[in-house]
């Protein structure tokens, strides 16, 4: 059984195009390794609402919700006050993060902005990693997490060993120099007759020239081995050499 998952990246910084996000990729990257499948991904602002709806929205519709973003000690950060009101719970200091923060800016230094980062949702438990001393949390099915990569990925490893692992994705991909629209319609073909594996089409273009590239996805590694051989077929009746990885 594969379980389900979505992303929620929280961000004014990521709508204005001020900060890239590199997040939701390497989120995605684990939870392939894990056999998690990712359906969705969202970005929303820094508004409670909007983070509120969207937040209900997907927890409900998916196994798990990870989210990005907004934990810090600012004003725009809110995201802790949105996921505890999405979850219909209170919000307040949690005393161990409290003391460990504490510690570790000590007393003088650890200012009313960064106790902000204390305060977690009623019920929720901390994520503790190995880059902040400012945790992320768990309630329910969501997974709230910083923004800043390094310490999302630091989150990210003290998360995995608690995911149900599934059986992983294996993919194939084949590339040949030959225009798309050149094998669309046989590559149709090939995914009529292997509804069990999913098959994609991306187009490249290079110095050299253009080309695409064709990947069979799917649990079953048979089915995948058996779409991708077809696919190379393809390519060579229409002239292209197609390469594997």
């Amino acid at each position: 059984m594969s379980h389900s998952a979505a992303i929620l990246v929280i961000g004014d910084e990521i709508l204005s195009g001020r900060t890239q996000d590199t997040n939701t990729h390497y989120i995605a990257g684990r939870l392939t390794a894990l056999g998690i499948d990712l359906k969705e991904c969202r970005v929303v602002a820094d508004v409670e609402a909007e983070i509120v709806a969207a937040l209900n929205a997907l927890r409900t519709r998916y196994d798990f919700v990870f989210t990005t973003g907004g934990i810090g000690p600012t004003h725009d950060d809110i995201t802790a006050d949105a996921v505890a009101k999405a979850f219909g719970v209170g919000i307040g200091f949690h005393a161990e993060t409290f003391s460990l923060m504490e510690a570790n800016y000590g007393k003088s230094q650890f200012n009313p902005m960064r106790q902000r980062m204390a305060r977690l949702p009623h019920g929720a438990m901390p994520i503790p990693n190995s880059a902040s001393v400012a945790p992320g949390f768990r309630i329910g099915n969501v997974f709230v997490m910083a923004g800043v990569p390094r310490v999302m990925r630091a989150m990210m490893e003290t998360i995995e060993p608690i995911l149900p692992c599934g059986a992983p994705v294996i993919a194939i991909t084949v590339s040949a120099k030959i225009g798309e629209g050149l094998v669309a319609a046989g590559l149709a073909e090939i995914q009529n007759a292997h509804a069990d594996v999913s098959i994609g089409s991306y187009p490249f273009y290079t110095d050299d020239g253009f080309g695409v590239e064709l990947v069979a996805r799917s649990r079953d590694a048979g089915a995948v081995e058996k779409a991708a051989r077809e696919i190379e077929k393809l390519l060579t009746s229409l002239g292209a050499t197609p390469e594997r990885r």
